[in-house]
């Protein structure tokens, strides 16, 4: 685990420094954007009741694999990147990605008597998820030509 990006902010933040407002605005201002990219691919992706949710799963896996990709470039090229890692990371990629949808989906598909779709669809998503923000991370690695810290 040594060898994963570590976010200088997290690790201030759990000591106990106060949030900056000014992290908080550019979190705002990136889930606008990213909100609405999830939206449209919600929008153009559908799954008929009972069927696995393809939307959701694909937000989810592609997300991932952008926030490996964006921290880890972030964090080995810019570290000081605060308000960038704040906008893309949690702004737009949190908003983007939904484990809420997630959760919701595969608990109509078990309530509506799809339990074995429902247990694929979250054995995929949490394999697909992991394997795309490692990817991303490994990608994001080469792109700044330095291993991950």
């Amino acid at each position: 685990m040594d060898d994963l990006p570590v976010d200088p902010d997290a690790v201030a933040a759990a000591r106990g420094r106060p949030l900056d407002r000014r992290v908080v605005a550019a979190v705002a201002l990136g889930a606008l954007p990213g909100a609405a990219a999830r939206h449209a691919l919600a929008e153009a992706i559908t799954a008929p009741a009972g069927h696995f949710p393809w939307a959701t799963f694909s937000t989810n896996v592609s997300g991932s694999l952008a926030l490996g990709l964006v921290l880890a470039v972030l964090l080995q090229r810019y570290p000081p990147a605060t308000y960038a890692r704040a906008f893309a990371g949690t702004g737009f990629l949190g908003a983007f990605t939904t484990f809420s949808t997630f959760s919701v989906e595969a608990d109509v598909l078990i309530k509506d008597g799809h339990a074995a779709m429902a247990l694929a669809y979250v054995v995929a998503s949490l394999t697909a998820g992991l394997g795309a923000a490692g990817l991303g991370l490994a990608a994001g690695g080469r792109l700044t030509g330095r291993r991950p810290r």
